[in-house]
């Protein structure tokens, strides 16, 4: 298992309530027509069960939802988890890293979808967390340019 880390992390754009604790942040994962992560750290396709870090969610974060927009499908039969993993690598035990939060088989068709993952509740960071995409072991590579945007809601809380 490979992780595969996009140049710039953070959200494309970040809003936050004028009056309120609000937050929404915006992430963008590109592939080019060989299946290569566009501004990452790697020259290759992505391949089954690489996590590929695409943005940064703050520690104090309560995320309540997801929303994936893919303007431009990826190769045919890919799915992808969509989930967080701790910037320090180290788990907690009050909040669990959960690499399919939002998504557990999100397809690579075009369209849009909410967060579909019924099993999860909303939950606040306890500390940065990486957003990570990965691809399912069990489906295929990446050959072809796709887009997904990824649409995470939630409160900030700080910490």
């Amino acid at each position: 298992m490979a992780t595969v880390t996009k140049k710039a992390l953070g959200a494309e754009r970040i809003s936050t309530g004028v009056y309120g604790n609000s937050w929404t942040g915006i992430y963008n994962f590109t592939t080019n027509a060989s299946g290569v992560l566009e501004a990452s750290d790697q020259t290759t396709a992505i391949v089954q069960t690489n996590v590929v870090r695409i943005g940064l969610m703050p520690a104090g974060l309560e995320i309540n939802d997801c929303l994936s927009i893919c303007s431009d499908a990826f190769s045919t039969s890919v799915t992808h988890k969509l989930g967080f993993a701790y910037v320090d690598g180290e788990d907690s035990t009050a909040v669990p890293q959960d690499d399919d939060y939002f998504f557990a088989a999100l397809a690579a068709t075009v369209g849009r979808t909410a967060a579909n993952n019924t099993a999860v509740r909303p939950l606040t960071l306890p500390k940065d967390a990486y957003l990570i995409l990965t691809v399912n072991g069990s489906t295929a590579d990446h050959a072809s340019a796709g887009v997904y945007d990824f649409v995470v809601q939630g409160r900030f809380m700080g910490v």
